[in-house]
């Protein structure tokens, strides 16, 4: 066995495609773990920004939470419907090219892959960086840690869809089935004492308030607690990665993820308000939100060990979602020309090897230039997601009035365009200063260069495409030149098959010592003599 197939399995037959295929259990985790991932730093995010209101804070989460799982369903019901009338997969790249245009989709599909390549680097570093606050002696590793998760969910991913299911399922369900036990018991608390629950660890004091509530600072609450939206579209994206049937199954996996997502995210925020927990301020002493929320409800016990240990593990393994659908993403724009041709061959293990690579390299860079502590890029997040959201729902809508969809269909789209359209506007506006801007500049970048590559493929097809018929009216003999070492029954058997195919033949013999070189003998005797 080589090293190739020790790393990355046996080369697959394409007639084995449809085993390495999903079912449901094992889709969540593939193309999940983003978006349920996010349950683990959406509130803290939002709850971030509410710090300067103190105590008074804590009472803003629940109805910004509610506007964001009102959001998420909006798009969730959009995608269930872009999942049926794409069940070749595409997502948001597809369905904008198709019905605005091929501008669109490139807008839509750029703003995707820089969302996946800032979801891979910043999911890795903050699972790592989750455990470096928890073991401080690691500190000095945390690039060397970053960089070891990146090839190992490389590595994973390059074997294979379903062993990529089979590996992050116990890591998925046991943070799924961990959290969702502290959220069911601290609800149970919390009704049971009449809305006011004792913690068994009381959380950290809330700061004084600083500043009044005003209706900037509760956007930008709301803009940062978006970022638990990222990855909802994966499902869209990866529909031809599904046990048949297709659509069925797909649809179950995106319902399941979203369903779970809402469930955590509502549950997180009432016990927050309910056991006063806030966000803290990095730096000595920080605990994050769900490691308070936890202690409250158990303590700090094994189960408070084990649920924040399997939050470490899914923040870190949250890049896969990335590394499930960026390479298709990239296929479907490299099948139109924009990108390389390369990344639309499939790899031995039927997976696009050359995306998983790109993604890699892209990730690898990023954490190399910051070290492996990415905070910096999360101002990044959501804005290319929340763009891709809006020119979906905007293509959907145009699919509907040009196949004659009901009106339900049109206004369902039409409802989650005007919703994404907005959050992109105050997302956008909120976090420009803080490195939104970086996204703006990066799209047209890179869509000038998707659109270089392809007037280049239009040139090479222009140039090979148009071929002549054949004519052998003035057809002449080729020159046929023979390298010959020495003369031999090979070389024999060559030179007369060279007489078949021309009259002029040159026979090139190449010597270092002419006086010993027994083959201008052997020519001049046994060719050139008779």
């Amino acid at each position: 066995m080589s090293v190739i197939d020790f790393l990355c399995g046996r080369p697959l037959r394409s007639s084995e495609e449809r085993a390495e295929r999903l079912g449901a259990a094992a889709g969540i985790p593939v193309f999940g773990l983003d978006a349920l991932s996010s349950a683990a730093y959406g509130p803290e995010a939002a709850l971030a920004l509410l710090i300067p209101l103190g105590a008074a804070g804590i009472s803003y989460i629940v109805p910004i939470t509610v506007s964001i799982v009102m959001l998420l369903l909006i798009v969730y019901l959009s995608y269930r419907q872009t999942i049926e009338a794409y069940p070749q997969g595409g997502g948001s790249y597809t369905v904008a090219g198709q019905n605005l245009g091929p501008f669109a989709g490139l807008l839509a599909a750029t703003a995707l892959m820089i969302d996946y390549v800032l979801t891979a680097a910043v999911g890795i570093s903050a699972g790592v960086g989750a455990l470096v606050s928890a073991i401080p002696k690691l500190q000095p590793h945390t690039l060397m840690l970053c960089l070891a998760i990146l090839f190992l969910i490389t590595l994973v991913n390059l074997r294979g869809s379903r062993e990529t299911g089979a590996v992050f399922m116990l890591p998925t369900y046991l943070f799924l089935g961990t959290l969702g036990m502290t959220i069911v018991a601290g609800i149970g608390k919390a009704i049971l004492s009449g809305g006011h629950p004792t913690p068994v660890e009381a959380p950290p004091t809330l700061p004084v308030a600083t500043a009044a509530v005003g209706l900037w600072l509760l956007l930008k609450a709301f803009a940062s607690g978006c970022t638990a939206m990222t990855g909802v579209e994966a499902v869209s994206n990866g529909v031809t990665a599904f046990r048949e049937p297709v659509v069925q199954t797909a649809r179950r996996t995106l319902t399941t993820i979203i369903a779970l997502l809402a469930l955590m995210l509502l549950g997180i925020a009432y016990l927050c308000r309910a056991y006063h927990i806030g966000a803290v301020e990095p730096g000595p002493g920080y605990q994050s939100v769900l490691s308070q929320l936890t202690a409250a409800v158990v303590g700090r016990n094994v189960f408070y060990f084990v649920t924040i240990g399997s939050v470490l593990l899914v923040l870190s393994f949250s890049a896969n979602t990335a590394f499930a659908d960026f390479p298709r993403l990239c296929r479907m724009i490299a099948q139109d020309g924009y990108l390389p041709i390369p990344l639309a061959e499939r790899g031995r293990r039927l997976v696009y090897t050359w995306g998983i690579t790109t993604l890699a390299v892209l990730c690898g860079a990023l954490l190399i230039f910051f070290g492996g502590v990415t905070d910096r890029l999360i101002p990044l997040f959501a804005v290319g997601a929340f763009l891709a959201f809006t020119l979906s729902q905007a293509g959907m809508v145009g699919h509907w009035r040009r196949k004659g969809g009901s009106r339900l269909h049109i206004l369902l789209n039409a409802l989650g365009a005007l919703a994404t359209a907005a959050t992109v506007v105050i997302v956008t506006t909120t976090k420009f200063l803080a490195g939104a801007w970086i996204v703006t500049l990066l799209i047209p970048l890179i869509m000038i260069m998707m659109f270089s590559i392809r007037r280049h493929y239009d040139r090479v097809r222009a140039q090979i495409s148009k071929a002549a018929s054949l004519d052998l009216a003035e057809q002449k003999a080729p020159i046929v030149v023979m390298p010959m070492m020495a003369w031999t029954r090979v070389s024999r058997a060559g030179l007369q098959f060279a007489f078949n195919i021309s009259s002029e033949i040159h026979v090139v013999h190449v010597s270092t010592d002419e006086n010993k070189d027994e083959f201008v003998r052997d020519w001049r005797k046994t060719v050139e003599g008779p």
